[in-house]
C-alpha cells in the first residue's frame, strides 16, 4: 500500500515552535509529510528546519514563478492524502471558514477535495469569541475534523483553553482520519466516515406539565445534543434529532422533531428505529405529576396540596434493552454534581448501554456560567474496557471529537466484520 501523505499547514502562532516535532511525529506514524508555512509561521520556525525533519521541500510563497507555473497551489492539495492544519490560528479558521483565498495555505484549503483536519490554538479569548465560534460550528458541518484546543498556561501569561494538541494526539488524530479514507483521490463528498449510517440524537430538557401554566423541567439548553448532531451529519451521517423544548434553531442537514415530555421523546425515538447509533444526550426528568390539572392551580390560604409524582418512562433503558431493534451503538449521558466516574460507571452498568459521556454540571465545575446553558464542556467517556478524560473545550469541539470517536467506533466495527 502507497504511503499516506500529509500536508501540514503551519500557521503563525506560538504553537509554530512545536512543527518539527509534529513532522516527526507523524513520520512515526508511518505518514509521509510535506509543510506549508503562512509567512507570520517563518517568525516562529525556520523553513530549513522542517525541510529537515521532514525530507521535503518547504512551501511559502502563493507567486513563486516556478511552482506556480505549474499550479502549485492546486497540485500541493492534490498530492496529500489529507491536510493538517497545525496551528489553526484564529485567522486561519476565518479563512476557512469563509472560503477565503489569498495566500498559499488558504488557497490550497479551498482547492483541496481531501480530509482536512485543524489544530486550534489561539488566546483564551479569542477562542471563546462567538465569531471564532461561528467559524469553528461551520467548519464542523463542512467536514472538516477538529482536534482541541487543550487547557492550560498560555504564552501570554493566562490560562484557560487555547494550547495546541500535543503533536503526538494530533498525529494519532490524522491516522485515523486516514484509515478512515477509502482511497487516494477519492473526493471528501464520497469519503464520509459515517455515510450510510442512521444516528438519533436526543437533546434538550423535557417539561412536564404540572398544570397549563407550571412544568416540571432542568435547566438543559440542548447546545451539546445539537452540536453533536451537527457534527454527525458533517460526517455522512443521516441524523434523526428528537429534541425537547429548546431555544435554538433546527441544525443544519438534519431531521428535527420536536417535543415537550419524556413520553412523546419516548415514541419519537421508537418511531426512528432502526437506527445504527443512539446518542441519548437529552436531560430527560426522572419524574412527572401523577395528572397535569387541565385549570391553572389556584394558590389558596390552606397552601398547596401534596404534588403527587410519577416516574417517567427511561429512554436509553429501554432502547439499550430493545429486544428487536436495539441500535448497534447506543450512548448515554450523565449528568452529575459530585462522584462522576463512580456514578456514570453504574449508570453504564444499570442501564445496558455501550457508553456513558459524564460531566459535572456543579456550579464548582471551573466552566464559567457552568455547564448547563453555558458554551464549554469538560466531558468523560467510559465504556465497559476504557475510561477517556478529555480536557475543557467548546461544545462545538466536545461534538466534533466525539462525532470522530464514533466514526472510528464504526470503521473498527466494520474490519472486524
Amino acid at each position: 500500500m502507497d504511503q499516506k501523505r500529509v500536508l501540514l499547514i503551519i500557521g503563525g502562532g506560538i504553537a509554530a515552535y512545536k512543527a518539527p516535532e509534529l513532522v516527526r511525529q507523524l513520520k512515526a506514524q508511518g505518514l509521509a509529510t510535506r509543510c506549508l508555512l503562512t509567512a507570520a509561521a517563518e517568525q516562529f520556525v525556520s523553513p530549513l528546519s522542517l525541510a529537515s525533519v521532514s525530507g521535503d521541500k518547504v512551501y511559502e510563497n502563493l507567486f513563486d514563478l516556478t511552482d506556480e507555473a505549474e499550479m502549485g497551489h492546486i497540485q500541493l492539495s492534490r498530492d496529500a492524502d489529507m491536510i493538517l492544519v497545525a496551528p489553526a490560528t484564529a485567522d486561519l479558521i476565518a479563512k476557512m471558514a469563509q472560503g477565503l483565498a489569498n495566500d498559499l495555505a488558504s488557497t490550497a484549503l479551498l482547492a483541496t477535495d481531501k480530509p482536512v483536519m485543524i489544530a486550534p490554538a489561539m488566546n483564551v479569548r479569542m477562542w471563546e469569541h462567538a465569531a471564532t465560534q461561528r467559524n469553528l460550528a461551520q467548519l464542523a458541518e463542512d467536514g472538516i475534523g477538529i482536534i482541541g484546543p487543550d487547557e492550560g498556561d498560555m504564552a501570554c501569561g493566562e490560562f484557560g483553553l487555547g494550547r495546541m494538541s500535543e503533536p503526538a494526539e494530533i498525529a494519532q488524530a490524522a491516522k485515523a482520519m486516514l484509515a478512515q479514507t477509502p482511497a487516494r483521490d477519492t473526493p471528501l463528498t464520497a469519503a464520509k466516515p459515517l455515510a450510510g449510517r442512521k444516528i438519533l440524537v436526543t437533546a434538550g430538557p423535557t417539561y412536564e406539565p404540572i398544570d397549563p401554566v407550571r412544568y416540571i423541567a432542568n435547566r438543559s439548553s440542548g447546545k451539546q445534543g445539537y452540536a453533536l448532531a451537527e457534527a454527525l451529519a458533517a460526517l455522512g451521517a443521516n441524523v434523526h434529532l428528537v429534541s425537547g423544548p429548546t431555544a435554538l434553531n433546527d441544525p443544519k442537514n438534519v431531521t428535527t422533531k420536536r417535543v415537550e415530555t419524556a413520553r412523546q421523546m419516548l415514541d419519537a425515538c421508537t418511531a426512528c428505529l432502526p437506527v445504527d447509533a443512539a446518542i441519548m444526550a437529552a436531560a430527560v426528568a426522572d419524574w412527572r405529576p401523577a395528572e397535569a390539572q387541565e385549570a391553572k392551580i389556584k394558590k389558596t390560604k390552606s397552601g398547596l396540596d401534596d404534588l403527587k409524582l410519577v416516574e417517567n418512562p427511561d429512554i436509553l433503558a429501554t432502547l439499550s434493552g430493545h429486544a428487536s431493534q436495539r441500535p448497534q451503538l447506543v450512548v448515554g449521558f450523565a449528568a452529575e454534581t459530585n462522584d462522576i466516574e463512580n456514578y456514570a460507571r453504574e449508570k453504564l452498568a444499570r442501564k445496558k448501554c455501550d457508553w456513558i459521556v459524564a460531566n459535572d454540571v456543579s456550579q464548582n465545575s471551573g466552566i464559567a456560567g457552568g455547564v448547563m446553558g453555558g458554551d464549554d464542556n469538560q466531558v468523560h467517556i467510559l465504556s465497559a474496557t476504557q475510561t477517556l478524560q478529555w480536557e475543557t473545550m467548546s461544545k462545538t469541539a466536545v461534538a466534533a471529537k466525539l462525532a470522530a470517536h464514533i466514526a472510528d467506533y464504526f470503521a473498527a466495527t466494520k474490519e472486524h466484520e
